[in-house]
């Protein structure tokens, strides 16, 4: 950063002032002094409203409110501004406190509070403005509201200096007169005392460590950094403690060597502000020397390194204020206020058109870095964590960021760990190279951190204090060396540098690194880094593609080579050098000193390493904040001087410029600035007008020379200063009068050898009319050039210049009015059409592709418009066997428009395609349609293989489901079959697997056994009718053969259905019900678990008293194979348990009689045994059908008696609703 003076105003009749504040928000100033003294004064700047002339700090600023506001008698001591509510209040040495308000642009008296007791030594505001804390010094402390309210009061019970909030307005720091810092909480409970690192108990005197400022950062700016601290104390003997918040054991200590007697944060806490009184005593002249007192305010950032002392006249500085944007200070000195303007160190770089620059968010802990493009105004944002700085050259960018070892560890890094070379660092730091929106490309990670960091086309140099890091990431044949694959973060708006796992990798790019004190580079992986602490610390660096300069604190400049690491020279210059620069041939540096001296030294061939003392030209400049070379003249260069910019040919200057713009490049006699200031006060909306363009003397003259006075004075003065601009200059003027010669010359100075062929063809042109139009077309006054040629009548060459440019809107309207063919016509539609679909306006490239009747563009517009009918409609206009077809066919087989795919393929002729598609999308009864049409047996295989398939991976439903869409109903039964049977653990389910098998077997011979159809035409002949039927049967018989069951497909289902049954009729209590359905089950051992059979038959005889079915129960269990020692024990028990007390024998029950034979049977026979008649039996009871009235599904064709069915409306055993 610099900092100058730019402003004095004196205070009438030499009152002496002793405190000042500054409005953050709107601007005024409020400084009070002896007498009573208080002013309100506003300074504002006077840039033009056009938007033309200086802006910034650059523009004049000018006393736009003078008010003295009367109501103290005593010195006014103390001032703080309520910005959120525009209020001001004040207290003077009686102890008298007044508000103020403005009412109508004049300040009043709002509320006045007179204690009458002490002196108001403090009063601080809190962050919102709601509550004011008022410290006395005899202990007591007020905190009211902003309404005029007394919230709470208390007796501290000491002596008061100092009070100040935190930033949430719910903790209060109490300084007293004896140095001792303690916390309270929102209602004034002492919460802790505050640490202070600096003090030394043992050796304390109360004047040194008497403290003179506290300030605390309130963050409503954001941070800089996530752990940037921002409670700043400050003692009398110049020392300074800087934590982050209460509890924070690393504070940062500063000694100033100085008395300090102000301490002051800025608007963003990216500086602090110390001011006070430096002694030198003059020791060094001898011990009769007075000593001399100097006003110094020290710049700090929150880490404690100094940025910058500026010295300010007259005997002590009484206050010290900042402006709200934090580029000015005001200081309360003796009588008189002064304004210092502030060019802050903003981290930011310019190339390739594009600005970046970082800006900080409240409600973000990264930084935010803007990536914006000057020429089309678009903007990329990314967010990054631990941001240090930011370089840019040629058409990247470098983003320096810190890393700690907790985001290291995101990527489970550890100690010991082969990405870390063998030493895990606590703290890292990053070099990410970006393009020009913002896309990391390559990144490196050192170990040191980068103090001072340089950029050039080909090569990146950072610099700690000792050390010294270059890496080649781009070769002399403008490509990078080393690109990085992978893909990008989750966001894209946020570049995460902690999870890539390349970022801890060294490949790609040479890589040297060197102590400030060698005499050439070592490679990465010889080199360990120790920090060393040095007398004569690196303070400067700078590079060219040729040249690596680099200055020490002592005036000491090493120049290596590049890109081969090597000492070659050492000069001595008389200065501490901050800021260097080389010239476009490495010829002279540029060296810009801590007090802002300029000056420029030559560089020599190599030869000794000794040093000497550099050979400076005559040539020096006062307050230089920044300079730049030209890139293409080594004796051009800009530099700023406070508020004004010089442009220097050789050493001789041309008339300053007033800006305040930071300089982003230096090229064909003009100067691009970036009004940081501006751009960073609304960084998310920077606008166009922020970055200028200043034009040399030369340049200015050159064009008014051509445009007033003519070709030959503007050519002699070129003569006197050549510039390749200048030549193009005067070439394009030339040109434009249609004098070749002198263009011709313009163009051989200036190496434009495209000029001098286009002079050529132009010469060869033999009408004068064809030779204007065509230096139009080169100056891009293209409506002009049609114009020349329409005026002759060579439409035709009007026509073929809009077909260069590429404008083919104007291509069609020019061949509309005549002059041109259809085939043309039609190109320039298809142009106009396809200039619509790059921009995705698919509607309106439908309509230019429509009129030139290109089928395959409209195909693609209508696929991603996902207007599949129209894209159907197109199938009938390509013809056979057309390329298009295929592509439209995977269209549709993407979009899963089974029909419209096979369509296409089939107008093609390819079958197989067809077929293909079909069984993608799982369409396999018309992929086996298709088969058959066309004698494709492959696909049985296709089927068969799939199936396997699914069934391998456990997918047996799908595999049903696949043969059900294929209408292959045979295999789909017996997979169901064959899933019931391994799920007859649960019979509920394996029922349901059951029907749907038989409702498949159903299918099937409703399919095959169906000849309805074939009788339907009179053509057909009843002997053919019966062939087709026992042919029918025949395959029918084929395709139950192998799977007897698929004879009767429902007896499995009956199975589980009168097991399910006689559980329900059990547990419902219907005993004899249930004892007559487990019987039944004896039919169907093949299905169920013999054991699960006869165990619910002895149950269930066991509990109706049926002891000899029982008896018959607990035989068959007995004699059931596989049973285990310990399981037939318990079976012949607990037999024996039951027949012990009972004889095996049933209870009389109601004889029934054969329907046929009138023998008797019993309640759970299904067959007479006398007749062999077999009965039915109920699927709603399980009772055995003799001679009731009974009910037939028509779907499974079981009966149920009628009477015991009539409130169902479906069948019990399929399910199936009544008709």
């Amino acid at each position: 950063m610099f900092i100058y003076l730019s402003k004095k105003i004196a205070i009438p009749n030499n009152v002496k002032l002793r405190c000042a504040a500054w409005n953050s928000d709107q601007g005024w100033i409020a400084c009070g002094g002896q007498n009573g003294l208080l002013k309100v004064l506003r300074l504002e700047s006077a840039a033009q409203p056009d938007g033309k002339g200086p802006r910034g700090i650059a523009a004049a600023s000018n006393l736009t409110m003078n008010q003295s506001l009367e109501g103290h008698n005593g010195a006014v001591v103390c001032a703080t501004w309520n910005a959120n509510f525009k209020k001001l209040t004040t207290s003077d040495e009686n102890g008298l406190i007044i508000v103020w308000v403005m009412h109508r642009g004049m300040w009043y008296e709002e509320m006045i509070n007179n204690r009458n007791k002490s002196v108001v030594k403090d009063m601080k505001w809190t962050t919102d403005g709601q509550k004011i804390c008022i410290a006395y010094e005899d202990g007591a402390v007020i905190v009211g509201s902003v309404d005029g309210n007394r919230l709470w009061g208390k007796e501290m019970k000491i002596q008061l200096a100092f009070v100040e909030w935190s930033p949430d307005g719910k903790s209060l720091l109490f300084v007293s007169k004896d140095g001792e810092v303690s916390v309270h909480d929102g209602m004034g409970n002492k919460v802790s005392n505050l640490a202070l690192y600096v003090v030394d108990n043992n050796n304390r005197s109360e004047r040194d460590y008497k403290i003179v400022g506290v300030h605390w950062y309130d963050g409503c700016e954001g941070h800089i950094s996530q752990e940037a601290p921002t409670l700043a104390i400050a003692f009398r003997d110049g020392k300074v403690q800087i934590t982050r918040g209460r509890f924070d054991e690393n504070a940062v200590l500063i000694d100033t060597g100085m008395e300090l007697t102000q301490v002051r944060w800025n608007n963003d806490g990216s500086v602090i502000a110390l001011a006070g009184t430096q002694y030198d005593s003059g020791s060094r002249n001898g011990a009769g020397s007075e000593s001399k007192e100097f006003n110094v305010v020290q710049f700090y950032n929150p880490f404690g390194r100094h940025l910058r002392s500026l010295r300010v006249p007259g005997s002590r500085i009484e206050a010290l204020a900042w402006e709200g944007t934090g580029l000015r200070i005001c200081l309360a000195v003796d009588s008189h206020i002064y304004f210092a303007n502030i060019r802050p160190a903003y981290k930011w770089g310019f190339y390739s058109n594009t600005l970046v620059y970082t800006h900080n968010r409240v409600d973000q802990i990264e930084n935010c870095v803007v990536f914006w493009d000057t020429k089309s105004d678009e903007r990329y944002t990314k967010y990054i964590k631990g941001l240090v700085g930011i370089k840019a050259a040629g058409d990247n960018c470098v983003l320096v960021t810190k890393v700690y070892n907790e985001d290291l560890g995101e990527l489970g890094v550890r100690p010991g760990d082969p990405h870390d070379q063998g030493s895990f660092k606590e703290i890292q730091y990053h070099l990410i190279l970006c393009d020009t929106i913002g896309s990391p490309i390559e990144t490196k990670v050192i170990d040191f951190e980068p103090v001072h960091v340089s950029m050039t086309s080909r090569h990146i140099v950072a610099a700690s204090s000792d050390a010294i890091y270059v890496w080649q990431y781009r070769n002399s044949s403008a490509k990078l060396t080393g690109l990085v694959s992978g893909t990008g973060p989750a966001n894209p708006n946020v570049v995460d540098i902690s999870s890539i796992s390349q970022l801890l990798q060294r490949g790609g790019g040479r890589e040297k690194i060197f102590y400030v004190d060698e005499m050439q580079g070592n490679d990465m992986e010889n080199f360990r880094y120790i920090q060393r602490e040095l007398e004569d610390p690196i303070c400067a660096i700078c590079a060219s593609d040729s040249w690596l300069v680099v200055a020490r604190a002592s005036g000491m400049i090493h120049c290596f080579t590049l890109p081969h690491i090597s000492l070659e020279m050492k000069y001595i210059v008389n200065c501490r050098p901050q800021q260097l620069a080389l010239n476009c041939n490495s010829t002279l540096l540029g060296v810009i000193d801590i007090n802002g001296m300029m000056t420029i030294m030559e560089l020599g061939s190599a030869g000794s390493l000794n040093a000497t003392q550099a050979k400076m030209l005559n040539f020096e400049k006062k307050d230089t904040w920044d300079m730049m070379w030209a890139e293409d003249n080594p004796e051009l260069f800009v530099m700023m001087e406070k508020a004004r910019m010089y442009v220097y040919r050789g050493l001789e200057p041309e008339e300053p410029v007033s800006s305040s713009g930071y300089l982003c490049y230096y090229k064909d006699l003009q100067v691009k600035a970036a009004l940081l200031d501006e751009i960073l006060s609304n960084p998310d909306q920077p606008n166009k007008g922020m970055i200028i363009d200043f034009q040399t003397r030369s340049l200015r003259d050159a064009k008014e020379l051509l445009d007033n006075v003519g070709l030959a004075e503007a050519c002699e003065y070129i003569q006197d200063h050549p510039h390749p601009r200048l030549w193009s200059l005067l070439a394009e003027a030339a040109l434009e009068q249609l004098d070749f010669g002198m263009a011709e010359r313009g163009f051989v100075k200036c190496g434009d050898y495209s000029g001098i062929q286009y002079i050529k063809r132009l010469q060869l042109l033999n009408d004068r009319v064809k030779q204007k139009a065509e230096v139009a077309a080169y100056f891009q006054q293209f409506g002009v050039a049609e114009e020349l040629y329409c005026k002759i009548d060579r439409k035709d060459l009007a026509i073929d210049l809009r077909q260069r440019l590429g404008d083919w809107f104007k291509v069609v309207q020019l061949l509309q009015s005549g002059g041109g063919n259809d085939t043309l016509l039609t190109h320039a539609w298809n142009m106009i059409g396809e200039y619509y679909a790059d921009r995705h306006k698919w509607e309106k490239a439908i309509k230019y592709y429509a009129q030139a009747s290109n089928i395959s563009a409209l195909a693609h517009c209508y696929y991603t418009l996902g207007d599949f009918n129209q894209l159907e409609s197109l199938v009938s206009e390509i013809p056979e066997n057309s390329p298009l077809l295929k592509e439209m066919a995977v269209k549709f087989t993407r979009a899963g428009l089974c029909s419209s795919a096979v369509e296409a393929y089939l107008r093609m002729g390819d079958v197989k395609s067809a077929i293909d598609s079909c069984v993608l999308l799982n369409e396999w009864e018309r992929a086996v349609t298709l088969a058959e049409q066309h004698n494709f047996p492959q696909i049985e295989n296709v089927l068969t293989k799939y199936a396997s398939h699914l069934m391998m991976n456990g997918k047996t439903m799908q595999a049903i489901e696949l043969y059900r869409h294929a209408n292959k109903s045979t295999e789909a039964a017996k997979l169901l079959g064959k899933l019931a049977r391994d799920m007859n653990k649960n019979p509920l389910r394996a029922k349901k697997l059951q029907v749907l098998a038989a409702f498949e077997v159903e299918r099937m011979r409703k399919k095959m056994l169906d000849v309805s159809s074939m009788t339907s035409t009179k053509a057909t002949a009843a002997a053919q009718v019966t062939a087709q039927t026992l042919d029918t049967l025949v395959q029918h018989d084929a395709a139950t053969g192998e799977n007897r069951s698929l004879d009767n497909p429902w007896r499995g289902a009956e199975a589980y259905h009168l097991y399910l049954l006689a559980h329900r009729q059990l547990y419902g209590g219907a005993l004899e019900r249930s004892l007559r359905t487990s019987l039944k089950l004896t039919a169907y051992e093949d299905i169920l678990e013999e054991r699960e059979i006869y165990s619910l038959i002895a149950l269930t005889a066991f509990y109706t008293k049926h002891y000899e079915q029982c008896s018959k129960a607990f035989i068959k269990l007995e004699t059931l194979p596989g049973q285990s020692d310990k399981e037939l024990t318990a079976t012949s028990e607990l037999a024996l348990k039951i027949f012990r007390s009972s004889r095996p024998q049933d209870p009389n029950a109601r004889p029934q009689e054969c329907p046929s034979c009138r023998s008797y049977v019993k309640d759970w026979d299904t067959r007479c045994n006398n007749c062999s008649r077999t009965f039915h039996t109920c699927m709603m009871t399980g009772a055995t059908i003799l001679d009731h009235r009974t009910f037939a599904c028509k779907t499974c064709r079981h009966y149920s008696i009628e009477t015991e069915i009539r409130d169902r409306k479906n069948c019990p055993l399929c399910h199936v609703a009544f008709a």
